[in-house]
């Protein structure tokens, strides 16, 4: 296939992933939210929690329905554009993709219409449950040693030898807490946004203190807890992906102390980052130590390096913006303790537009990744221009490109009017009557106010 074919595939399955990706770090995060509000609304009885459970319960199917309807084009995309790779690598993924349909897809979905519908139809407890359900299964939505090749009667191709390696290979458990820590931070600062906006515009304010209490504290943990996955998951790349690595840190000596970026550019005929540069940093990150060389592109093969420059800004942008966010949910911590955040308008205007923050980190981290290990598609075994389906056009690839985004631009759309419509309406007053399961009717209806016959 020719090379512009091969670009066309790839930035159609880029686009279509990226737009996917904004989708379930929502569903995630917000699903171990509702774990927590609504156990405390169990343990409190307090209405106003069972209040909040219900407002982000409908946000979160919202954002869960949208995930669903981006996600099935990309899994198309494997037998139409990349049909080589599916060849090649399909009885590897397709048991991962089986696991989570299973595991995940059915699991989140077979108990979201408890989750939704359930409130006064069962009781407290089973509906707790299921909630704890539908959180377990967006989580396992997120989620290859263990194989050998074969020859194939349509050629080469790789096999599963052991399940559980491939699920627990070199750098999955490290790469998935990193995402899932990405997806609580998504979710938490979507709960800060919207609980900020309210207090801003005086409305729904009890609501709003409560969502942005439990909100702000998951900000602050997730934020933190991302340090050490994010460090966890670098020095992973840097043992089983070095040619990743190096374009990250814009690093060429082949075997030399790497320094340490903390912004700037990549000179690459010098062969020097430009900028705020830390002798060593990186080094020191990874072993401890100033001096420990860590091996750089020069090392690399000219035809398996990745690009450099956009691997680089990336990743420091991913990493910027994480550490910005930090010291925002601190900042904002801090005025909450102190009781000054309520009157604090110009921090509650960040917390609106921080809900950007945490999806351009997660977008931003996937393109480095992503792009950072090409040419490979599969590390080492097959370079991404050999995986595009041979008889796949450009014309039908540019066809395609279009109409999805035409189609995704109209879902995005639908997403901003029912988020907005939502917001806008807030909280029903009725969520915060608790639920009357178990009692007579007559009963239930005098306590609800109902008069016989009404």
């Amino acid at each position: 296939m020719d090379d512009t074919a091969v670009l066309l595939a790839r930035f159609q399955f880029g686009l279509t992933a990226a737009f996917h990706y904004l989708y379930p770090p929502l569903s995630i995060g917000l699903g171990l939210f509702l774990v927590f509000v609504e156990g405390i609304y169990l343990k409190t009885r307090d209405p106003l929690w069972r209040q909040v459970a219900r407002f982000w319960t409908k946000v979160f199917a919202l954002t869960f329905a949208i995930g669903v309807a981006t996600g099935l084009v990309m899994e198309f995309e494997f037998g139409t554009n990349w049909a080589a790779y599916s060849r090649y690598v399909g009885d590897v993924f397709g048991s991962a993709l089986a696991a989570e349909g299973i595991f995940a897809f059915f699991l989140e979905s077979g108990f979201l219409a408890l989750l939704l519908f359930g409130w006064d139809k069962v009781g407290p407890k089973m509906h707790y449950f299921s909630t704890v359900m539908v959180c377990l299964g967006a989580h396992f939505s997120a989620a290859p040693a263990g194989y050998h090749v074969v020859q194939g009667p349509n050629g080469m191709r790789a096999e599963i030898t052991d399940f559980w390696a491939l699920v627990f290979n070199p750098s999955s458990m490290e790469r998935l807490a990193h995402v899932l820590v990405g997806a609580w931070m998504a979710g938490a600062f979507l709960v800060l946004s919207i609980s900020a906006w309210y207090l801003l515009k005086r409305k729904h304010e009890v609501f709003a203190r409560a969502s942005l209490k439990v909100g702000l504290l998951f900000a602050v943990v997730a934020s933190l807890l991302q340090l050490t996955t994010g460090h966890a998951s670098a020095d992973g790349v840097a043992k089983n992906q070095p040619a990743k690595f190096a374009a990250m840190e814009g690093h060429y000596p082949a075997s030399a102390p790497a320094d340490l970026a903390i912004a700037g550019w990549v000179d690459e005929e010098t062969k020097t980052v430009k900028g705020l540069v830390i002798g060593g940093g990186t080094s020191f990150l990874l072993h401890q130590d100033f001096t420990t060389p860590v091996t750089g592109l020069d090392a690399i093969p000219t035809d398996e390096r990745p690009p450099v420059q956009i691997t680089f800004q990336t990743y420091h942008a991913m990493v910027g913006i994480g550490m910005s966010l930090i010291g925002l949910s601190l900042l904002a911590l801090f005025l909450w303790w102190r009781g000054r955040l309520e009157t604090s308008r110009w921090m509650l205007w960040l917390l609106v537009f921080a809900v950007l923050g945490p999806q351009l980190a997660n977008q931003l981290g996937w393109m480095a990744a992503e792009i950072g290990r090409q040419p490979w598609i599969v590390q080492g075994l097959m370079k991404t221009k050999d995986a595009v389906s041979p008889n796949v056009s450009s014309g039908q690839v540019v066809f395609s490109l279009l109409l999805f985004g035409v189609v995704y631009l109209g879902l995005f759309g639908v997403f901003i009017y029912l988020l907005n419509d939502k917001i806008q309406h807030g909280p029903d007053p009725e969520d915060a009557h608790g639920p009357l399961v178990g009692l007579p009717q007559k009963l239930t209806d005098a306590l609800s106010g109902k008069r016989t016959g009404e």
